[in-house]
């Protein structure tokens, strides 16, 4: 099969290494093109996947358009911040458009397959998400994932594409559910990570886990996404996971920030971008708009946005009002 792939960073290039090694014809594209030409020369992304060969050659592309041009499936892996641009290059697409990409647009409160409905409206839309660290698949741990969407058979298709012993891939009909799951959970990984910077223990992990997860489930379910959704890979097992490893780019975040690291000196170093902190911010004011309440969203915006101090704001978050739980 002929596929274009937008995005190599971690989690572009380790799904790229995963069709090329199934055979498929794969066409690259990234921002970053001196590295994207490295990758070409070396069958390497040592910047963003070091260690890893791509088994196989690709051909790169210069801007989106041409990655996309003549393929069946095109995968959208860039940040959620340039989504809209990129994806804004696809509008005549008809193929089915993939989105690996996990966070909400401020401007207008939409998940990346909301985007995808504005810009590309002539594709067929998936979402796949879940419990996927790069590294992880790269190493061909065994990973489980869920293509999610309306269409059926576009599910299906991104399913049969991606599934093999190593990486199992379920289908769901809930792609706003999937969506929200795996972008809302990268906020939730912050806090996690303050809390084990400062020294906290398992037990407030376990408790902010959980509480976190019923807090995902009513914002969610306010946005029209189904409840039971919040319990499967793209919910609980991407929380999971994202709040306990340290190769979370967002729960290191957090536990850098509660080392006593400064935001805009993590920021500036990073390499990739930690996607919990632009969501927290989109979060928060989504939850505003539906009226719901999100105390550890709050929290976290609060403590990236407001400079509240973090102590304080784990603080308030304990001593809230008692209440039964839901």
């Amino acid at each position: 099969m002929k596929i274009g792939l937008l995005g190599t960073g971690a989690w572009g290039t380790a799904l790229g290494r995963l069709l090329l090694q199934d055979g498929h014809e794969l066409t690259l594209w990234d921002w970053d093109q001196p590295n994207l030409a490295e990758m070409a020369r070396t069958g390497r992304n040592e910047k963003y996947l070091p260690g890893f060969a791509l088994d196989g050659s690709f051909t790169p592309a210069r801007d989106p358009a041409e990655a996309a041009r003549g393929t069946e499936v095109a995968v959208l892996a860039t940040r959620s911040s340039a989504f809209r641009e990129v994806s804004g290059a696809l509008g005549n697409y008809a193929g089915v458009l993939v989105s690996v990409t996990k966070g909400i647009e401020f401007e207008t409160g939409l998940s990346m397959s909301g985007v995808l409905e504005q810009t590309a409206p002539c594709a067929r839309h998936v979402a796949l998400s879940g419990p996927t660290l790069a590294v992880e698949v790269a190493r061909g741990i065994p990973t489980a994932a869920v293509a999610a969407s309306t269409d059926e058979a576009g599910a299906r298709t991104v399913q049969e594409l991606f599934h093999r012993p190593t990486f199992r891939v379920y289908t769901s009909p809930d792609i706003l559910g999937v969506e929200l799951g795996g972008a809302l959970k990268n906020v939730i990984a912050i806090a996690a990570g303050v809390c084990d910077g400062l020294g906290f223990g398992d037990n407030a992990k376990a408790a902010l886990i959980t509480r976190a997860l019923a807090e995902m489930r009513r914002l969610g379910q306010a946005c029209g996404a189904q409840a039971e959704t919040f319990n499967g890979l793209s919910g609980l097992g991407d929380l999971i996971v994202t709040c306990s490893s340290p190769l979370s780019r967002n729960h290191t975040l957090g536990e850098r920030l509660g080392k006593g690291e400064t935001l805009e000196a993590i920021l500036a170093g990073a390499v990739t971008v930690a996607e919990g902190h632009p969501t927290a911010r989109s979060a928060w004011k989504l939850a505003r708009q539906h009226g719901v309440e999100t105390p550890i969203i709050d929290e976290v915006h609060a403590m990236l946005y407001e400079g509240k101090d973090l102590r304080q704001a784990l603080q308030d978050l304990t001593s809230r009002e008692s209440k039964a739980e839901d």
